[in-house]
């Protein structure tokens, strides 16, 4: 529980900290959620697909098949990755503060990671034909 409110401390204070959010373009479900996020226009957000992307990779210092298997945020030289980076994103975006508000919520956090990794995984699944071999 330490670690999460260390979290949630480092989010207030990099409050306007540019942020780039790498995902994976070519998932349908992945798509449409970031383009909701996107249509909100906010300038500190920089959207990086990473289809066969290695400066994607080089940037993160993550392989292809991680950067697949999850969603990214990029904070100055923090990474995040899965239900952290999705708070990130909420946090930045004041549409969807109601979304980090309450996923932050320790309980709620925990059942929310929990989650994120199942549905995670299988899309992963249904996606990996984009690895490199």
């Amino acid at each position: 529980m330490s670690i999460l409110r260390i979290y949630i401390i480092k989010i207030n204070s990099n409050k306007s900290t540019y942020m780039k959010v790498y995902f994976n373009n070519s998932c349908k479900i992945c798509k449409a959620e970031i383009d909701l996020y996107k249509k909100e226009k906010i300038q500190e957000i920089d959207w990086i697909d990473i289809t066969g992307n290695e400066v994607a990779e080089k940037e993160t210092s993550r392989s292809n098949k991680e950067l697949l298997r999850r969603l990214h945020v990029k904070e100055g030289e923090t990474i995040l990755k899965g239900a952290e980076a999705f708070l990130a994103v909420w946090k930045k975006i004041p549409k969807y503060n109601f979304l980090y508000n309450f996923f932050k919520l320790p309980i709620i956090f925990t059942l929310f990671s929990f989650f994120y990794e199942i549905i995670a995984f299988f899309l992963y699944l249904k996606n990996k034909k984009q690895l490199k071999n």
